[in-house]
């Protein structure tokens, strides 16, 4: 599962907007699309907050 996969299958988990999930993470919307869409993938500290969020809000990968 790309990294893209999983902040769209967290956000869908969550019943979020892309909107609402970057205001959760501290990023812009465009952030999250680019990601989703796999143009892009965030640094280490991004990626750190986007898995500490999935684990406070027991969001479960399928591999």
């Amino acid at each position: 599962m790309t990294f893209g996969e999983k902040v769209k299958s967290a956000r869908l988990q969550l019943f979020l907007s892309q909107e609402k999930l970057a205001k959760e993470l501290g990023v812009s919307f465009a952030t999250i699309n680019r990601w989703e869409r796999g143009l892009c993938e965030p640094n280490y500290d991004g990626q750190k907050a986007f898995h500490d969020f999935c684990e406070k809000n027991n969001v479960k990968f399928e591999e």
